[in-house]
């Protein structure tokens, strides 16, 4: 029963604040005319429907994310309404006087001509600096001693698979990764270490995803060819075969088993003069690491090179559904590539925002769903309508990176750069999508607050 009076006096409450905007709105129009009035009740819309929604019980809330995406319209809205008249803009500009922010306090003791020191302001480009500085540089000592363990654990690897298998023809296995191309933000990313299969000429062949019935552009499958000629067991790799295509999820399995159950990582840990340990709940091949006081992360990547002319790089990674056969396409090279290449050109500083980025989404609990790829797609796509990227240029690029990113939020799709029928963000749910762009947008309205 209190809690029938209780939505009732709510209503009775929403019923009057109604009646206030409706008189606004049908006045409105005698003030301010027609545009004033037809922006006011944008405005009013939102707002009253941000109140309706901020006085409503869980169970009578709208969908979360059309929050974030009001607040843009309202500023959007702002924005036009601070617009000047085009007759306005001839007239002389009387100058204003900046008003104290506060009352100036001085010492009992001091002169009543000497006033305190100003605080030091600091611009936000100098924030953004003091940041990078702070927690996205890393100590070249610490790069150097990730890449001698990284080194080292690749080779204990290496002697671990032609012990354990030796049947299958793995290649050469090369550490790599955003820690090797000057692309590591603090210890987000892991080290890349690459275990290649060697397949067979004229035995496979590589078929797009969006030919196969998972309809997935990502992905590439791998098919088992001339079958006439060189039936099954004629390869190594026959016995991960599925449908008659290479299977990625089975290899992942084998592996990952024999990672956390067969080798010796205390005894391999004691000789490195470190602690390894594999991840067990993680279906990717993960080894985490630690130094005394630094802590890395070694991702074991099976992978299919490409051929000499095509420098196609297919990862065995654990996708869902009708995918799980399928290799995944690694656009982690061509986005280097193409990163150093655009900042070659003109001497930029891409690289060093996407840091940036890659730093401050780590931090943020609402942003970590935010990897690499989105983040670098969003530079890349910043890179063809922006000219400018010298270092003082640093903070209008982050802001606009950010702007750029809410709009592909709100639309719910960042197409990839080197294949747009890629949605980078469509394996994220609606959910995460708005709590994503409402941090994103608070975020943009006090920048600092992302530091």
């Amino acid at each position: 029963m209190a809690e029938f009076f209780h939505k009732r006096g709510k209503h009775r409450a929403n019923e009057g604040l109604s009646s206030v905007v409706d008189f606004l709105l049908a006045n409105a129009r005698l003030v301010l005319g027609v545009c004033g009035a037809a922006v006011l009740s944008i405005a009013t819309l939102a707002v009253k429907r941000l109140i309706d929604r901020a006085t409503s019980p869980p169970d009578e809330d709208d969908a979360k994310g059309e929050s974030w995406k009001e607040l843009n319209l309202l500023k959007a809205t702002s924005h036009q309404q601070r617009q000047p008249p085009r007759a306005a803009l001839s007239q002389p500009i009387t100058p204003l006087t900046s008003a104290p922010v506060g009352p100036v306090r001085t010492h009992p003791q001091m002169s009543p001509q000497l006033s305190a020191p100003a605080p030091l302001c600091l611009t936000f480009q100098e924030k953004l600096l003091a940041f990078e500085r702070n927690h996205v540089a890393i100590p070249e000592a610490h790069v150097a001693l990730a890449k001698q363990l990284a080194g080292d654990i690749a080779l204990e690897l290496q002697a671990y698979l032609q012990s354990k298998f030796p049947e299958l023809p793995f290649g050469a296995l090369v550490p790599g990764g955003p820690l090797y191309d000057g692309l590591q933000a603090g210890a987000v990313e892991r080290v890349r270490l690459l275990a290649p299969l060697v397949l067979e000429p004229g035995l496979w062949s590589l078929v797009p995803g969006m030919d196969t019935v998972a309809r997935d552009p990502r992905c590439w499958a791998v098919r088992r060819t001339h079958l006439e000629f060189h039936p099954r067991g004629s390869s190594p790799w026959d016995r991960f075969l599925v449908g008659g295509y290479l299977s990625p999820r089975i290899l992942l399995e084998l592996l990952r088993k024999a990672l956390t159950a067969s080798v010796n990582w205390p005894a391999i840990g004691t000789l490195l003069g470190c602690l390894i340990r594999p991840s067990v709940a993680s279906e990717e091949l993960l080894l985490e690491v630690q130094h005394e006081h630094l802590e890395f992360t070694v991702a074991m990547l099976m992978v299919i090179p490409g051929s000499s002319a095509d420098d196609r790089l297919l990862l065995a990674w654990p996708l869902e559904g009708l995918a799980g056969n399928l290799w995944l396409q690694d656009l982690y090279p061509v986005e280097a590539t193409r990163l150093r290449t655009l900042d070659d050109q003109d001497a930029g500083t891409r690289r060093r925002l996407l840091l940036l980025l890659c730093g401050v989404c780590h931090g943020h609990p609402a942003l970590r769903q935010l990897d690499r790829g989105h983040l670098t797609q969003v530079v890349l796509r910043l890179s063809e309508e922006e000219v400018a990227w010298t270092e003082e240029a640093l903070g209008d690029r982050f802001l606009q990176a950010l702007e750029l990113l809410v709009c592909n939020l709100e639309q719910a799709n960042l197409p990839c750069h080197f294949n747009p029928s890629v949605n980078l963000l469509g394996t994220l749910r609606e959910e995460t999508i708005d709590d994503i762009g409402y941090a994103l947008y608070s975020g943009l309205q006090a920048p600092e607050s992302l530091l």
